[in-house]
Order: C-alpha cells, then structure tokens, then sequence
C-alpha cells in the first residue's frame, strides 16, 4: 500500500451548505468594501419572505456547485459608483470561492440608492 493512499483521497460523507451561509458571506464581504454604507432592502415585497437564500441586501441562487448572487447596495457619494460595483463583484466571488469552494456565476450589484447624509440647509 502506497502512504500517500487514504490521505488525499475525499472521506466518505457529504457537506451540505445552507443558504444562509453563503448570504452570511456576501453581506459581510460586501459592507467591507469601502464605499458602501449599508445594504438595501430586497425589492419584492411579501414574496421575499418566503425564499431560500434571501437576506438584508442579498439575494442567493444555487444550482449543483454554482453560486449567483444579487445584491442590493446603498453607496456613499463622491465615489466611483462603477469601480466600487467592480470591487464588490470580485471581492464577493473570492470570499465565496476561497471560504466554501463554490464556483460564482454571477454577482449582479443593483444600486439603490446613494447616501447624502450631509443635512440639508
């Protein structure tokens, strides 16, 4: 018997990873990114409450190994609306990638709003 045998080779069983998860994953990574204030509510209404993989400002969607996400996003102003959307999309596909090894279809930012917190006169 060859000693690298049984060592690389996968044990029996399954991982399953809830929906959850991986909104849990999107959310954080996506309030990380500099630019972004909060999260926004999911457009829908009653329908959103009843769907798997929906959280505060994302939406998941997983079919087999491969991941979609949508997320909903309030941005600060006087930033670059295009290069932070492009930092959100590729830091979300490496946090999903790297921390459950699920492959990323797509990650679709929607801005919904900017913030001008400013009051005014």
């Amino acid at each position: 018997m060859d000693s690298t045998e049984g060592h690389s080779e996968r044990a029996p069983g399954t991982t399953t990873i809830a929906p959850g998860v991986l909104v849990t994953i999107a959310r954080l990574t996506a309030l990380r990114v500099p630019g972004v204030v909060r999260l926004a509510n999911l457009p829908g209404g009653v329908n959103r409450l009843f769907r798997r993989g929906s959280g505060e400002g994302v939406r998941i969607e997983v079919e087999e190994n491969t991941v979609s996400v949508d997320l909903y996003v309030e941005l600060s102003r006087d930033i670059n609306v295009r290069e932070v959307c492009a930092q959100l999309q590729s830091e979300v596909t490496r946090a999903i990638h790297d921390m459950v090894a699920m492959d990323v279809e797509r990650v679709d930012v929607h801005v919904m709003d900017i913030s001008y917190d400013d009051p005014v006169e």
